[in-house]
């Protein structure tokens, strides 16, 4: 097997700064209600852990800019997060970037972006068409969805303007604003950030558990299909038995399909921590 160049490489390091006004956008922008006070009031405030993603974007970022993969084209496939612990509602991080691994898909490559820090890390995979046929591994198959009924349903609904706040968090690519970038891409119209339709999705995750949405420990999900403002998700969920991911932690595997029969989210898998005296929203 061929391993190319860019993988091991190095990416930097980049300190990130935030206050507790960008938690609260955050929050806001992948869906929190006004009435969540523990997610968007800076006096209750608790900061979701997937702002994280936000807090190191800069990282496949940088990648781009280094000439690794076409970024008009290259589209993000799946994410990976692990929690180390909270993010404080206001604070500063220092994060390290490098290029994990690169896969070989024959017309196309997988980047995998890891970043890392105290508090998580967090791995873009990111799908480079035109990179591939360089003789690497291909990398593992997509997770299988379980084989029972889904014991959880939740409606998802995303809004006209979500992309254009979100974007505002750091992610900036064209194509989630400009109709132009995004047919350069091979979308008709702007689309929704992957991450901000996976974080729009924990939330009802986590309460079918009895968690907070800040208490996410784990998580991972590949992105099948664009998501379009205004699209309502059907979201399903298969939580693992009580007792599975050991004392105080329950984990859930999840999908979402838009009304059109698109499957969005596949491949899903969130585990969080399940402690009493802190899975109560005294607002909801």
């Amino acid at each position: 097997m061929t391993v190319s160049p860019w993988e091991g490489r190095e990416l930097g390091t980049r300190t990130v700064s935030w206050t507790e006004r960008d938690a609260i956008l955050y929050a806001l922008a992948v869906g929190a209600p006004a009435d969540r006070l523990d997610l968007v009031y800076e006096e209750r405030l608790r900061v979701l852990p997937t702002f994280a993603l936000a807090l190191a974007q800069w990282a496949p970022d940088a990648l781009g800019a280094l000439g690794a993969f076409d970024v008009t084209t290259a589209v993000h496939g799946s994410q990976r997060l692990v929690v180390h612990g909270p993010l404080e509602p206001a604070g500063e991080l220092t994060t390290t970037a490098r290029v994990a691994a690169v896969r070989d898909k024959g017309a196309a490559a997988v980047f995998d972006v890891e970043v890392s820090c105290a508090c998580f890390t967090a791995t873009w995979s990111i799908f480079a068409p035109g990179c591939g046929g360089f003789g690497g591994e291909r990398g593992p198959s997509a997770p299988r969805r379980p084989d029972r009924p889904a014991e959880h349903a939740h409606t998802v609904s995303t809004h006209a303007r979500q992309a254009a706040l979100y974007r505002l968090l750091g992610d900036r690519h064209a194509m989630h604003i400009d109709p132009g970038a995004a047919k350069a891409a091979g979308m008709d119209r702007p689309f929704l950030h992957g991450l901000c339709t996976l974080a729009a999705s924990l939330l009802p995750l986590a309460g079918t558990l009895g968690a907070h949405p800040a208490e996410l420990v784990e998580l991972e999900a590949r992105f099948a299909a664009p998501v379009f403002p205004g699209d309502r998700l059907a979201l399903a969920g298969w939580a693992d038995a009580p007792g599975d991911e050991g004392p105080g932690h329950r984990a859930v595997r999840f999908e979402a399909t838009a009304d059109d029969g698109r499957a969005v989210l596949t491949g899903g898998r969130a585990r969080f921590r399940t402690t009493p005296d802190r899975t109560e929203n005294p607002d909801a």
